[in-house]
């Protein structure tokens, strides 16, 4: 059985909506709560520099590894199928991470989370897709990617709220109540849906692209601490290129492939993946300057730098809540949204880098350009990116949007860390990090823009020669 978008969208698609982003919204939060706890669990469970890498690494290398598979295997399968699993298996983990008395409980109760968050993140986005009318789907995106903003900002707030009140495993504990009402909610409301033809499951390239994605985040990961030319780093990104190698040949030879390589063919696709990947590099490092930024060059402790980040996320859920960016886009059209986002973005990060001088003043000034550029431009490439390939592959759409953001992110983080070690003093490599990504978010908008552009003029010329037929 398949359910799709009726000419009015599904009659509960606003409540609907809110249960996935309550199951989002549990995912995202765990992405940074830990940050706050180390302290505690270094000190508690006597966790050494290594444990609180892995425990922290454990959960993303099992995510970005396993989002490409989650996608497919919920088109397959069943969307609200896998949605369930996702909710149970988070749980699941974040029990047993709540009640772990060593660091290999711990770490692997964070790979357990890791399996749940792949399914989470891509079922959420692709039941949008089908509950939503075309013209509704833009404005549903944007209030999806708010919760993400929403999560990044709470998440240091909330855990260090949760570890001046209870003991470190309270952190994760707090996910149960959340994740049981997210489950009820979807028992009863989320429609099922799936792809109608019922392809075979891809089960080699499954394994070659978790194995090739999981080891290209623990190089990038790995880059900064152990070197680039280091054994470690050298084996694993070599294990990525031939497991990534192998998987797009297999995929361009089988009849059922789980990434269609046709996909790569059509520009409005290409130009979105090309521009994610530049601005999530872009953005991932620059804000992973920023906390260093506040704390280190400003002085402020954790939870201050925390709050004083809000008014970027704030600014992303109050424009797109209030349906302001969607409205924008409409006006403005896909491709000069997101080259409008990325102008406000890369603004705001070049004011951060150089009005430091006026202290907290400046980068409150960059924030809330980064966050009406994010609200603007990241629905338009997420919409992009899924109205690209066809409905009934939405969760492997949904997977390669995750794995663009986890890859961007980790990437922009590694080489914006280098960019920060390598200059000659910390204020100078915070400014040079905050410019290099200014320039990747800029040029990344303008390559997705352009190609956006080019694919519309493509498509009006076929209408034109061919008929609307």
């Amino acid at each position: 059985m398949s359910v799709s978008p009726g000419a009015q969208g599904h009659p509960q698609r606003w409540l609907i909506l809110g249960v996935i982003c309550l199951a989002q919204l549990t995912v995202l939060l765990d992405n940074t709560v830990l940050n706050v706890a180390i302290p505690s669990l270094t000190r508690e469970l006597g966790a050494e520099t290594s444990d609180i890498q892995w425990m922290i690494n454990a959960y993303s290398l099992v995510q970005s590894g396993l989002l490409l598979t989650a996608g497919s295997a919920a088109d397959r399968y069943g969307r609200k199928k896998m949605l369930i699993t996702g909710l149970v298996l988070f749980g699941i983990g974040s029990l047993a991470a709540g009640l772990a008395n060593g660091t290999g409980q711990l770490i692997a109760a964070r790979a357990g989370m890791g399996v749940g968050g792949a399914l989470l993140l891509t079922t959420t986005l692709a039941v949008a897709m089908q509950i939503f009318t075309p013209e509704e789907q833009p404005r549903a995106i944007g209030i999806w990617a708010a919760v993400n903003a929403l999560g990044f900002a709470a998440g240091p707030l909330l855990g260090g709220f949760m570890l001046d009140h209870f003991r470190w495993g309270a952190i994760f504990l707090v996910n149960l109540p959340v994740v049981a009402s997210a489950l009820v909610a979807v028992v009863v409301l989320v429609p099922e849906s799936r792809n109608p033809r019922g392809d075979r499951p891809d089960l080699l390239g499954a394994l070659l692209s978790t194995i090739g994605m999981a080891s290209l985040v623990f190089a990038i990961i790995s880059g900064p601490e152990h070197g680039w030319t280091s054994v470690r780093v050298l084996s694993t990104a070599a294990v990525a290129v031939l497991a990534l190698g192998a998987f797009a040949y297999g995929e361009s030879r089988i009849p059922y492939p789980m990434l269609d390589p046709h996909f790569f063919r059509d520009r409005r696709f290409t130009g979105a993946v090309t521009g994610a990947v530049l601005i999530t590099f872009g953005m991932g490092g620059a804000l992973f300057l920023l906390t260093q930024h506040l704390q280190l060059a400003l002085g402020y402790g954790p939870l201050e730098a925390g709050l004083r980040t809000a008014p970027l996320a704030l600014t992303v859920v109050a424009l797109n809540f209030s349906g302001l960016s969607a409205k924008w886009a409409a006006r403005l059209g896909t491709p000069v949204s997101i080259a409008a986002g990325m102008v406000l973005m890369a603004g705001g990060l070049v004011a951060i880098a150089v009005l430091d001088a006026g202290g907290y003043a400046g980068t409150l000034v960059g924030l809330l350009l980064i966050g009406a550029g994010c609200a603007i431009a990241n629905p338009a490439m997420a919409h992009a990116i899924m109205s690209s390939i066809p409905p009934e592959k939405a969760g492997v759409g949904a997977g390669i949007n995750g794995t663009l953001a986890e890859f961007g992110n980790g990437l922009g983080v590694a080489v914006l860390g280098a960019v920060l070690s390598s200059a000659g003093g910390l204020v100078e490599g915070l400014r040079a990090g905050q410019l290099v990504g200014a320039a990747a978010v800029l040029l990344g908008g303008f390559v997705a823009a352009a190609l956006l552009r080019r694919a519309q003029r493509a498509d009006s010329e076929m209408v034109v020669a061919h008929g609307p037929g």
